[in-house]
């Protein structure tokens, strides 16, 4: 198979989906490899290193686009890459379908097979991680006094506190988000609606992180003396009303903290997305810290740990086929969006009022044996093409 791995052009995107040592892994089974000039540069990687791996190296994407059956990258399909792609391409890369209605108009009008690689980690994506060891570090930078912030240092001074941190959410980001506030000093606390999770933070760190159930109540009460609201939390597209109201907000502290690293609309009232070229702004007298790709901060580190997590999926596709690497892997099925212009993802038929095909019928394993995977979000749909209804 010919595999390409694409240069991200989403500003402000660092990351690559590939390094050297997966291409040598790849070309090893027998596939072409090719990679865009500069894919990996900014994280640390030449192109002499791909070519020394066995890559062919292309001075552009379109290149990639092309000639490649399989495509890959990091960040979603930018527009301008829309009209590049080919009637059953496969496309792995963070799509974000829910969220991205014109995106996943382009996908299925130009009948592509694409995954969304944030669904297909079974034991979580190693950008979540990223995201919130950065997210929490870039948190405590954004406090300092030349950015308008209060100026408190993480672990205090003799003679002046450390800061006060709220972590919301003990998912894997949260759970990297502790680790680095822990470390540094702070004083956490974090909320999660899960008893068990909340538990297991306190065991982990011996009673020295606090824990609280995650409601409107107790957040409220929290936020006046917190210096750090860090937000980990998937928030629910369709959900009525924000977890943190813009008068929550103004209860804060001036020159207090928010970090939403999860950067879902309607989670904070405040929240707007920035890039790291203008990564922080100010609402109620709080610094808002709402960069939608944190990990591209730390390029290199993301995509070495990126990179080795998702070989698997792109060794499974290229060597077994489509077909029998779904079958085999729940969470590579699940992440399956679109297939030759139907719409294969459950979430986002239920956000977007779509219909849509499960990935097992219209590739037809629903009589294998799956493996099974967890759904990816509490979204549910019924609104199913009427061709696939029985």
């Amino acid at each position: 198979m010919k595999f390409g791995v694409l240069k991200d052009i989403k500003d402000g995107e660092s990351r690559v989906v590939a390094t050297p040592a997966e291409v040598s892994e790849l070309k090893k089974d027998g596939h072409e490899i090719y990679v865009a000039s500069h894919a990996g540069y900014e994280a640390g990687f030449d192109d002499a290193d791909y070519a020394k791996a066995g890559a062919v190296i292309t001075q552009t994407n379109e290149e990639i686009w092309n000639t490649c059956d399989f495509v890959a990258k990091v960040k979603e399909i930018e527009p301008c890459e829309y009209e590049l792609m080919r009637e059953g391409q496969l496309i792995y890369c963070c799509i974000h379908p829910a969220a991205h209605r014109e995106e996943v108009d382009a996908l299925l009008e130009k009948k592509v097979i694409a995954i969304t690689a944030e669904d297909s980690h079974r034991f979580g994506s190693p950008n979540c991680e990223a995201a919130g060891k950065a997210g929490a570090f870039m948190g405590l930078w954004s406090m300092m006094t030349m950015n308008h912030g209060c100026g408190k240092f993480a672990s205090g001074l003799a003679g002046a506190p450390g800061v006060s941190t709220v972590v919301c959410g003990c998912g894997i980001v949260g759970k990297a988000a502790i680790e680095v506030l822990y470390n540094m000093g702070a004083n956490v606390t974090v909320a999660d609606i899960d008893i068990g999770a909340l538990r297991a933070i306190s065991e982990q760190y011996h009673g020295k992180v606090n824990t609280m159930i995650s409601n409107r109540f107790n957040l409220t009460k929290m936020l006046p003396d917190t210096d750090m609201l860090v937000n980990c939390v998937r928030w629910p597209k369709n959900a009525r009303e924000p977890m943190v109201s813009r008068k929550m907000v103004a209860s804060m502290r001036r020159g207090s903290v928010i970090v939403d690293i999860s950067n879902d609309y309607g989670c904070i009232e405040t929240f707007h997305e920035t890039t790291h070229e203008n990564p922080i702004y100010t609402e109620e007298g709080v610094i808002h810290y709402c960069v939608n790709n944190i990990p591209s901060a730390i390029a290199g580190s993301t995509s070495v740990a990126y990179a080795a997590a998702v070989l698997p999926h792109f060794k499974a596709i290229m060597n077994k086929g489509l077909e029998t690497a779904l079958a085999e892997n729940g969470f590579l099925r699940r992440s399956l969006t679109a297939y030759k212009g139907y719409l294969t993802h459950e979430e986002t038929s239920g956000i977007q009022n779509r219909p849509w095909v499960q990935p097992e019928v219209i590739l037809n394993i629903q009589d294998r044996q799956l493996d099974p995977a967890p759904k990816t979000t509490v979204t549910r749909s019924e609104n199913y093409y009427e061709e696939f209804m029985k």
